[in-house]
């Protein structure tokens, strides 16, 4: 089944580009609100996930044995920009636990931010793993092996007691099998597992909602969530839409972006979770698509309505910053409203 257009960008008064996806809404029961494209073909969550990866970092108590409060619990769950900020809040998570950053095996690259880019190398500086967008993760998943008495050597390999950890909780949240038959690997190394989307916006529902979750579980969603959203920048970084998105939603929209144009939600006021995949791996497109969706499911909040309709709507500009089109939610999404 060939996904709908959800996405258009326009130049001048002509459509130049299209983009193709799913979006699915449902309640932590697994009852669907939205449903639009094919919502049971399997993807890979990448980045989108990390929440439901932290939860053992809180659950097994490291959290509370090494003082994370809630800026450290963001950027467990964190694909950061890599600004000076991050690569500090790394490094001490690390530190707390007796552990720097030749313990990370997240790998090297330069910041996502431009300006941390610029900055590091105008001072003759080189990116390390904390630069990693995934460091903050890692680092969580070091503390939790480290209180836990785990060797944390090769803790990203399929094999290690840790990540048969993480495959048992997001499992158990998302309902959907996480095993060899689905693995892949993710741009830091660790496992990343194809999943139907529909049972990545269940887990997110679920995350939201507590429903389907034992006690100490869903204490445990709540804290990583509201830490998120009291610190959207340690969890994505400047401009980025997560901030945009979190910022405006004021403790009531948990968002998170994945690698190739995955992104979910979790509305814990709404009981609700989404989830987004385009086609074409085009993040363009899933930030719009998330912004519009949210846009329609918070329509009685007619000023927070308006403000994420804007996001689903950004200009195009060339390099001079003149907005010369714009990328824009297609009618397909009205279903979405």
């Amino acid at each position: 089944m060939a996904n709908p257009v959800l996405v258009e960008v326009t130049r001048g008064n002509r459509v130049e580009s299209r983009h193709r996806g799913a979006v699915v809404v449902v309640d932590a029961e697994g009852g669907t609100l939205v449903e639009i494209g094919d919502a049971d073909r399997p993807v890979f969550p990448r980045s989108c996930i990390k929440a439901i990866q932290a939860l053992p970092l809180v659950e097994s108590g490291a959290a509370d044995a090494f003082g994370l409060g809630d800026r450290e619990l963001a950027l467990a769950c964190a694909s950061h920009s890599g600004e000076p900020a991050h690569v500090a809040g790394a490094a001490a998570m690390l530190a707390r636990a007796g552990l720097d950053e030749t313990a990370l095996e997240c790998g090297t690259h330069w910041p996502g931010s431009q300006e941390a880019t610029l900055e590091l190398a105008r001072a003759g500086g080189a990116p390390s793993q904390l630069h990693n967008n995934c460091s903050g993760k890692h680092a969580g998943f070091l503390c939790a092996c480290t209180h836990m008495g785990l060797a944390h050597r090769g803790y990203v390999d399929y094999g290690h007691r840790y990540q048969a950890l993480l495959r048992a909780t997001m499992e158990e949240v998302t309902g959907a099998i996480h095993d060899e038959a689905n693995v892949g690997i993710d741009g830091c190394a660790i496992p990343t597992y194809a999943i139907p989307l529909r049972a990545l916006a269940l887990g997110f529902a679920r995350m939201g909602s507590g429903i389907g979750m034992g006690v100490e579980r869903m204490k445990a969603a709540r804290r990583l969530l509201s830490a998120c959203m009291a610190e959207p920048f340690h969890m994505s970084g400047s401009g980025t839409m997560d901030l945009a998105l979190m910022q405006a939603g004021q403790g009531r929209i948990f968002v998170k972006t994945g690698a190739e144009a995955v992104y979910v939600a979790a509305l814990p006021t709404l009981g609700l979770g989404v989830a987004v995949k385009c086609d074409d791996g085009g993040t363009r497109a899933s930030e719009a698509i998330v912004a519009e969706v949210l846009a329609g499911l918070f329509a009685g909040d007619e000023g927070l309505s308006a403000r994420l309709s804007d996001l689903a709507r950004p200009a195009v500009k060339n390099r001079n910053g003149t907005a010369v089109g714009q990328v824009r939610p297609t009618e397909a999404l009205a279903l979405a409203r």
